[in-house]
């Protein structure tokens, strides 16, 4: 693609993720137009030749492609239908790549919507974190018509490995049941932590040799350096993990399947947020479930915990 055939783009939604993904396709060369709820965290990307606009339909009416990357269903709707929303300035022949994690059945209605006006719209949520945005080695899990999908499918490759799942909303159920195991993955690793440090075992010892076992998977080998010293800023809050969990659990219902581990990370999640966790990074899974459990006396001194938290 020369520069001269590349869309103009726009983006909607300039947080941790949104941010990452705008400044790739800066990166890749792509004009791109943006808008967020805070101008000063783009500031990094006006700075890089990112185009700033105060309304989502502004840039909308700029772009050839869409983006939006946004934190929940009550956001997308809102985004879309406002009077200064997308929908008030999508041009037919439009495409809108929607890269939110939220519900299958919110994301169909406001495809019905956007197909009324001539446009396209294509659910696109990621499995990846910041790293993989900036790197653009994304996996992108796309619901929507081939030829929507077939249209953007170059600029989904800057970002990562697109694959089109199906019709609208079935990018999102596959995202949601990838988000199940994060869950159920990064709960499992912690009880374990748990279970060595309150044994007396070295809790950075053990955390390593867990990472570099026959568990260690991408997503515990890249969030085991947070479990015992969490970042200031979080890749991925267990706020939006609680999202999602009840997001996965909802559909279940709808179709009657069975998620019992799932349903035990939504209780061990939800006791995030009693605990005043609920903005820190999912590795905080440790800290809670540590929060959660009596210590025993000490009988030859502190536990590894003990000596951690004092």
């Amino acid at each position: 693609m020369t520069a001269t055939s590349m869309p103009t783009l726009g983006f909607v939604g300039l947080g941790h993720m949104g941010g990452a993904m705008a400044g790739r396709l800066l990166a890749c060369g792509y004009r791109v137009h943006g808008t967020s709820r805070t101008r000063s965290r783009a500031n990094h990307l006006i700075s890089a030749g990112l185009r700033w606009h105060d309304t989502p339909r502004e840039v909308a009416e700029a772009a050839d492609v869409l983006f939006t990357s946004l934190p929940d269903d009550e956001t997308l709707n809102v985004i879309a239908t406002a009077p200064d929303g997308v929908l008030a300035g999508l041009a037919a022949g439009t495409t809108w790549v929607e890269m939110s994690t939220v519900s299958p059945h919110t994301s169909r209605n406001v495809a019905v919507l956007v197909n009324a006006r001539s446009s396209t719209m294509l659910d696109a949520p990621v499995s990846g974190s910041v790293p993989q945005a900036r790197d653009g080695t994304l996996t992108i899990m796309v619901g929507g018509d081939k030829e929507g999908y077939a249209r953007v499918e170059p600029i989904l490759r800057d970002l990562g490995t697109p694959a089109r799942i199906g019709t609208n909303g079935q990018g999102l159920a596959l995202k949601l049941a990838i988000n199940i195991s994060v869950a159920v993955q990064m709960i499992a690793f912690a009880e374990g932590l748990l279970l060595a440090d309150r044994s007396g075992v070295d809790d950075e010892l053990a955390l390593k040799l867990m990472a570099e076992s026959t568990i260690g998977s991408p997503l515990l080998k890249a969030r085991a350096p947070f479990v015992l010293h969490l970042p200031d800023e979080a890749w991925f809050d267990l706020r939006l993990m609680y999202k999602d969990l009840e997001l996965a659990l909802a559909a279940a219902r709808e179709l009657d399947v069975p998620l019992p581990t799932a349903d035990r990370a939504d209780e061990v999640v939800l006791a995030a947020h009693w605990l005043g966790f609920e903005r820190r990074d999912l590795a905080a899974v440790f800290e809670v479930l540590d929060h959660m459990t009596p210590r025993p006396p000490a009988r030859h001194g502190a536990t590894p915990a003990a000596r951690r938290t004092a």
